[in-house]
C-alpha cells in the first residue's frame, strides 16, 4: 500500500517557524516530484511549493522568501520548513507525490492526510 504521513503542523506565534514532513511509507518505495498545498475555510486549495526527483524547486509567490522545500532522498522525505509565520498561512497543508512503486510496477499518485497550521497574531 502507498501512502504518504504528515507531520509538523501546529499553533505558532506570528513570526515564528514550523517544520512540515512528508514521508513515504512502504517498502520499496520512491518519492519523485512533490507538491505541498494548502487550503483554509471558504479559499480554494493553493499551491505553495514543489520540488521535482532532480531537486529544482518553485515557490507561490506568498511564500516566497520564507518558505523552503526540500528533500532527503535516503530518508524518502520531503520537508517543509516555514519560516516568518502570518496568520494568512493558517490552513490545513497536504502533499502531494508521485511514487515510483516497483511492487505495483507502476508511478502513482498520492496524498497526506493534511496537517493544520495555525498561526495566530
Amino acid at each position: 500500500q502507498v501512502q504518504l504521513v504528515e507531520s509538523g503542523g501546529g499553533l505558532v506565534q506570528s513570526g515564528g517557524s514550523l517544520r512540515l514532513s512528508c514521508a513515504a511509507s512502504g517498502r520499496f518505495l520512491t518519492i519523485n516530484d512533490v507538491d505541498w498545498y494548502r487550503q483554509s475555510p471558504g479559499k480554494e486549495r493553493e499551491l505553495v511549493a514543489s520540488i521535482t526527483s532532480s531537486g529544482r524547486t518553485n515557490y507561490a509567490d506568498s511564500v516566497k522568501g520564507r518558505f523552503t522545500i526540500s528533500r532527503d532522498n535516503a530518508k524518502n522525505t520531503v520537508y517543509l520548513q516555514m519560516n516568518s509565520l502570518k496568520p494568512e498561512d493558517t490552513a490545513v497543508y497536504s502533499c502531494n507525490a508521485e511514487i515510483w512503486a516497483p511492487t505495483l510496477g507502476a508511478t502513482v499518485s498520492a496524498w497526506g492526510q493534511g496537517t493544520q497550521v495555525t498561526v495566530s497574531s
